[in-house]
């Protein structure tokens, strides 16, 4: 409920050596299924296999997914194609591999997050680990980013950048390419003590052991906690009209719309808060691998450079960024202290400190 970077949570069942099926097979039905599913619940199985004489994904997963019958239990099948063609998945129509689809819907609290429990199996080097999904969906998803931009930041890559560049909530923040709101909506939630998965639901609420009651209690706890309103500024800007009508709707549903001010506006007309003196410019602005092409990025670089120098003396900067030389542009001496995948792609976190002030 209250990790901010985390993509989920695996509790380790068991790990044991696997050289051979009759091994695989005798330890899979030693699983204490009792303990985080309900008897007729469906389970999904994510199966890698690396550097081991039982190699083949789709025959280890069909091996656990018959202990999981043995033991009652369901096992979640993948709807076919038109064609018929299952691609990589096993002829049960088993979701073995790792990219298994995840659900479409995102849970929110009171939904059944646990009606499919996923078992993640992992074998590497003849040694075989069995971890239960505790999280259900990722735990990026909060549940109030429905409308996004051209390539946004997940949630808890946001979260990660704030946390990495050291922003501290009592200073303002402004985020002049806000795009869907992320960095802002993440800084008002950390800034207010917001716990981020307080709205949704997990896959562990619906283990057997976990008492109803005391998580309505637990959640309580933690919602008494959240601050009135953010002790600082926190603002956004975006060329994009549409773009700030949407992170203004994710900020609504996020709970924090009277801590963001977000304008239509371009970079060039970025301003501080009235009377401060001092805070944080971060901002996750293009970089030509995702959204359109390099081209013209290094004079928008040279600007936001430009724009900090003039406007923002002596705050500090953070940008994310993987290319060292679109970074060079902006005229300020930035340092990397985060490295990040982004959409697949590495990506750096730079930071340095506006001259002046």
């Amino acid at each position: 409920m209250h990790l901010r970077t985390a993509s989920r949570l695996l509790v380790r069942l068991t790990e044991f050596g696997a050289r051979d099926f009759a091994a695989l097979e005798n330890h899979a039905r030693r699983i204490p299924w009792d303990r985080f599913t309900r008897a007729g619940q469906a389970v999904r199985f994510r199966v890698t296999c690396k550097k081991s004489r039982l190699y083949h994904q789709r025959a280890v997963a069909e091996r656990f997914a018959q202990a999981a019958r043995e033991a009652g239990r369901d096992v979640e099948v993948a709807p076919s194609r038109p064609d018929g063609a299952e691609s990589g998945r096993s002829d049960s129509g088993l979701l073995p591999v790792d990219d298994a689809p995840a659900p479409t819907e995102r849970p929110s609290k009171g939904s059944d997050a646990g009606s499919v429990q996923t078992l993640v199996v992992r074998l590497f080097r003849d040694r075989c680990t069995v971890s239960v999904d505790a999280s259900g969906e990722h735990l990026h998803r909060r549940g109030y980013r429905q409308v996004t931009a051209k390539a946004p930041l997940r949630e808890n890559l946001a979260a990660a950048v704030l946390l990495a560049v050291g922003w501290d909530p009592t200073v303002p923040l402004i985020d002049p390419m806000c795009g869907s709101g992320t960095l802002l909506i993440e800084a008002a939630m950390m800034a207010r003590h917001m716990p981020p998965g307080l709205h949704r639901s997990f896959a562990f609420e619906s283990w057997p052991e976990i008492d109803p009651a005391a998580m309505s209690t637990y959640r309580a706890e933690a919602g008494a906690g959240i601050l009135s309103e953010a002790p600082s500024s926190i603002v956004g800007g975006d060329r994009d009209a549409g773009a700030v009508q949407g992170a203004r709707a994710n900020a609504r549903r996020a709970g924090v719309e009277a801590d963001v001010a977000m304008f239509h506006r371009p970079l060039s007309a970025t301003a501080p808060p009235m009377e401060t003196h001092g805070g944080w410019l971060v901002t996750n602005p293009p970089y030509g691998k995702r959204v359109g092409a390099r081209h013209g990025l290094r004079d928008l670089y040279a600007a936001l450079g430009n724009v900090a120098r003039r406007e923002l003396p002596g705050w500090k900067l953070a940008v994310v960024c993987p290319d060292p030389g679109l970074v060079g542009q902006i005229g300020i001496s930035m340092e990397p202290c985060l490295n990040l995948r982004h959409g697949g792609l590495p990506v750096r976190v730079w930071t340095g400190q506006v001259p002046g002030g």
